[in-house]
């Protein structure tokens, strides 16, 4: 372990740490982290470029007493590393070991859990008026990436904060030079000044003075902005209340620990723009952050990933799919939130730029543009993660599904995501969409048929949704042609005796290798939404027993769907419905959480044994 890295087992230690001795330890730290990472994987480029950030915060808060809220959380293993788990990155998101996102009951110093993006300065500005409430000088920090501004959620909160006489500092990490790149020495001059208390005494006491002379006041108010604007980029957060000061170099510990000493003794909302380098101290990662933003175990001699799979992932089937599609149909509309990586639109960007759009990190703005567009003709395509679809729930609702408009959502990562944890599972689609009108709804069994559910929905005149789930598939066969399916129609897969097994989406595969060892009957089901009742009830007169099997929240999913229709029916019948419990399922190997959940192979028997022994 390096000399100085070793001795820091609290922020404490750090602050007992001489000022020249901070670049050392930001160059140990980044060491650390590149090794660590490349051994448990997670993310890397978003948490090297915070490296400097994140010892000065430490070292000039009090911090757990001063609270520092992380936005989204993926850039706090420097974080974590500081506040005494340095060693515990050895378990980083394994089962057991710490998660890869700020959790409040992991330590004190994580004061917000976090895993969505731009709910830092909301959360930090709740804490900020508890101190006052509570007559508290504890200070609260925001710290968010330019990348969460995009959100509506942070100029509400901004809104709110600029309005309010509360300590709260808002950090703009702006790690891409999507707001400025005027960064050097006369903007860390800039800032000094900006920050300093001669600056802040002026310009309070003339606010002070003009207050009895308001046209004087608005213009003087309106000269100090655009003379700051000359200079800095500041001049919208101005406008919203704070006192701007930056931009400053992120990597440049002086400066930030200067900036950050004199802003600590000042009063109400502050706004501090710091730009960094996403990967910054290690090449592949500075050459492509979106590459290392999320990353597998790799060597970190040269970068290169350690995990192969010679199997397509669903992300990717959706990819090739859209590519494929768009060339048959010029209305074809590709909408991605931030994620066209993620989400697998890099073809259909590269081939289609006219009719491909990111919105940035704004998912309720993501649904209705769409609505816009599929009212006035054309065919879009959203893709997104199941767990950032919760966050347009009433953009579907009231501007997709209650006016019957045609768009296609390609909901990625649907069901539990392993590492990643609860922030990031897609638990809970199925019963949340499930209720809405004027929706198809679909769980592709594997590869092709999850290509053949995305051509069904987009030729479906109407709101339709394809969930399906992180990784790779069971290496089906996949047919180049745009095929489609019968609505609403399930596949019986499997003909067996006493048992039959309704199976929803990537639980087909375990039901069957169970059906082999019982002699069940197995079927695919396809659609949650409208269910295949006919086969329902078929099953439910031919067998003693029905057990359905879903990779989503038991309450409201799947299999109470089938218990509905079989209420309606006045159809009595033994039934057992295999799901998610109704708890948030911590980190870990995703077959693991399976198997916890008693949803592989084994736990389908198990549970279909019990229910015939009951």
């Amino acid at each position: 372990m390096t000399s100085l890295l070793s001795r820091i087992q609290s922020p404490t230690d750090l602050r007992q740490l001489e000022r020249a001795q901070l670049k050392v330890l930001a160059a140990e730290l980044r060491a650390f982290l590149i090794q660590s990472v490349s051994q448990t994987g997670g993310h890397l480029a978003s948490n090297l470029g915070v490296v400097e950030l994140t010892i000065a915060l430490h070292y000039v808060y009090n911090t757990p007493d001063d609270r520092l809220v992380w936005d989204v959380g993926h850039q706090t293993y420097p974080h974590k590393i500081l506040t005494g788990r340095r060693e515990a990155m050895a378990n980083l998101r394994k089962a057991g070991g710490i998660a890869g996102f700020p959790k409040r009951d992991e330590s004190e110093y994580d004061t917000f859990g976090t895993g969505h993006s731009s709910t830092s300065i909301s959360a930090a500005l709740g804490m900020a008026v508890a101190a006052k409430t509570l007559g508290s000088n504890r200070r609260s920090v925001a710290i968010i990436g330019d990348g969460a501004m995009t959100a509506g959620m942070a100029f509400e909160a901004l809104n709110n904060a600029g309005d309010m006489d509360t300590n709260l500092l808002v950090i703009l990490n702006d790690n891409d030079m999507s707001i400025s790149n005027n960064v050097g020495a006369l903007n860390n001059y800039l800032a000094r000044l900006m920050s300093g208390k001669l600056y802040d005494s002026v310009r309070r006491s003339g606010k002070k003075v003009l207050d009895i002379m308001p046209p004087v006041k608005e213009f003087a108010r309106r000269a100090e902005e655009h003379a700051k604007g000359m200079v800095t980029p500041g001049t919208l957060f101005e406008e919203f209340g704070f006192n701007y000061i930056g931009p400053i170099d992120g990597h440049d510990i002086d400066t930030l620990t200067d900036t950050l000493s004199n802003i600590r003794q000042l009063q109400g909302p502050q706004f501090l723009h710091v730009v960094t380098q996403k990967g910054k101290g290690y090449s592949p990662a500075e050459d492509n952050p979106n590459k290392y933003h999320g990353v597998s175990k790799f060597d970190p001699q040269n970068g290169h990933s350690l995990s192969q799979s010679d199997r397509p992932s669903y992300t990717q089937i959706f990819g090739d799919w859209l590519v494929d599609m768009a060339a048959a149909d010029d209305k074809l509309i590709g909408i991605t939130p931030a994620m066209c990586d993620g989400s697998g639109l890099n073809r259909f960007a590269e081939a289609y730029p006219q009719r491909y759009f990111d919105v940035g990190i704004a998912e309720q703005h993501a649904l209705t543009f769409a609505a816009g567009m599929a009212c006035d003709g054309l065919k879009p395509v959203v893709a997104i993660y199941s767990t950032f679809l919760q966050r347009a729930y009433d953009q579907l609702i009231h501007d997709i599904a209650l006016q019957d408009l045609d768009v296609l959502l390609a909901i990625d990562r649907a069901g539990l995501v392993g590492a990643d944890g609860p922030t990031h599972a897609g638990s809970f689609d199925l019963s949340f969409l499930r209720c809405i009108p004027n929706i198809v709804i679909m769980a592709p069994a594997d590869e092709n048929e999850c290509r053949q559910m995305l051509s069904t929905g987009y030729q479906y005149k109407g709101t339709a949704a394809v969930r399906y789930p992180r990784g790779s598939g069971i290496g089906a066969t996949i047919t180049p042609t745009l095929e489609t399916l019968a609505i609403g129609k399930a596949e019986h897969k499997r003909e067996g005796k006493t048992v039959a097994i309704l199976a929803f989406g990537s639980r087909v595969q375990p039901a069957m290798q169970a059906a082999e060892v019982l002699n069940a009957s197995v079927v695919n089901m396809r659609f949650i939404k409208p269910l295949d009742e006919a086969m329902v009830l078929e099953m439910a007169r031919s067998h003693d027993y029905l057990v359905t099997v879903e990779e989503n929240a038991l309450m409201g999913g799947a299999g109470a769907a089938v218990m509905e229709c079989l209420q309606a029916h006045v159809l009595h019948k033994p039934v057992r419905c295999l799901g998610l419990p109704d708890e948030f399922i911590e980190h870990g190997n995703h077959e693991t959480m399976l198997a916890e959940c008693g949803l592989d192979t084994e736990g389908i028997i198990n549970a279909i044994e019990k229910l015939i022994s009951e």
